[in-house]
């Protein structure tokens, strides 16, 4: 049975906008995109939303609804009281570029910023052997959809601009992280972490992990993780012994 929704959605375009109230039909089973989506057919055409595929796995519709990042194809109505004034907003991290739509190519950049897989010279594609430990290890950072929720409701550059140059956010660390793991990825992944992709910056609060529609861990499975590895490698004695050893070899 259909209801008389009220919805306060941000209109604007570049740094200016403002909260506009409307009132409009829901029908039982939607989600917040097919209203988004009846709001341009029937009062508001120019409203600019970002979506594609509708189930949960393009990740374009990121919004922020009622003050918390969700995909708008995947946030159900019924979960709002039929009473409750539902307020939509653009990812707040990243600059608008009308209404609902967001400029994210913050995230593109530094994806070009990591190294990609990086294989030992004397092993030909087809030769790679790999343990299924190994497989399953990193099976769970694959799921990534790239809505870019994580990298929005970081609070290392969704409230501090200036560290975007010197931080790659939690889904690109992580990226870095599953790199670290593989077996037969030769690239020095823990230094270009800490020293180029801020990895120091994040103080694991799990906000990222919270927001994942994919319920990836990637505080517990991917960034803490890391952390270990490069802070044993900084700091861990026998490893810096070692590491001295080796060097005054060379």
């Amino acid at each position: 049975m259909g209801y008389k929704a009220k919805f306060r959605v941000w209109r604007g375009e570049g740094g200016e906008g403002r909260l506009e109230d409307f009132t409009v039909e829901v029908n039982e089973g939607e989600v917040v995109l097919d209203v988004i989506h009846r709001l341009q057919a029937t009062q508001a055409p120019d409203l600019a939303v970002r979506w594609n595929c509708k189930a949960g796995k393009c990740g374009s519709c990121s919004m922020e609804i009622n003050g918390k990042p969700r995909l708008g194809c995947m946030t159900r109505m019924s979960t709002f009281e039929e009473s409750e004034t539902i307020t939509v907003t653009p990812l707040r991290t990243f600059p608008v570029i009308k209404d609902l739509v967001t400029d994210v190519s913050f995230n593109y950049q530094k994806a070009r910023e990591i190294p990609s897989f990086t294989p030992p010279a004397d092993v030909k594609p087809g030769e790679y052997r790999m343990q299924q430990v190994d497989v399953e290890r990193s099976q769970e950072f694959r799921k990534c959809i790239e809505c870019f929720m994580c990298q929005n409701v970081c609070h290392v550059i969704r409230d501090h601009e200036e560290n975007k140059p010197n931080f790659a956010g939690p889904r690109y660390l992580m990226r870095i992280a599953e790199l670290d793991m593989h077996p037969y990825d030769v690239a020095d992944r823990k230094e270009s972490a800490q020293e180029e992709h801020g990895l120091g910056y994040c103080n694991i609060t799990k906000c990222c992990t919270e927001v994942c529609p994919e319920h990836i861990k990637i505080t517990d499975n991917a960034l803490i993780p890391m952390k270990e590895r490069v802070v044993d490698r900084k700091y861990d004695p026998l490893v810096w012994l070692g590491s001295k050893i080796f060097k005054r070899q060379r």
